[in-house]
């Protein structure tokens, strides 16, 4: 996994994501499932148990992906960077709206868009392949 970028970003937004969705469910109480207006995760980002499933899930491909090849932790680098490309973009325009069923907020938009720089950037660069040894 150190060899290899793509498996190492996977893994750790991955993990990030599984964790964010875990706390998400301690500050939705008393939210409802597709609410527009959701709990502050860390005081500032809002989720709601849709958003919280959402996390749980994507981390969870990306952690798989991370852990099993390079390849897949690629695909799914580009896979969800790209849906939180969209996302990061789109969310600013649902924001008050009833179309806002993640109960996004600006500085989700914006913790979206970081996401998908990273994730696409690592998944569209060219995989390092091991260096052979010249005699």
């Amino acid at each position: 996994m150190r060899s290899s970028p793509n498996r190492l970003v996977a893994t750790i937004f991955g993990a990030v994501y599984l964790l964010v969705g875990l706390l998400g469910f301690a500050v939705t109480g008393g939210v409802g499932f597709l609410a527009t207006e959701g709990g502050l995760l860390l005081g500032v980002f809002a989720v709601n148990p849709l958003h919280n499933i959402a996390h749980l899930l994507i981390g969870g491909a990306l952690l798989a992906a991370g852990l099993v090849s390079a390849r897949a932790a690629k695909t799914v680098n580009i896979v969800v960077g790209a849906a939180y490309l969209l996302l990061g973009v789109v969310g600013f325009f649902l924001v008050g709206t009833p179309a806002n069923i993640l109960a996004l907020n600006v500085p989700d938009h914006f913790l979206h868009l970081a996401s998908a720089i990273v994730l696409l950037g690592v998944g569209l660069a060219a995989e390092r392949s091991p260096q052979t040894a010249t005699a």
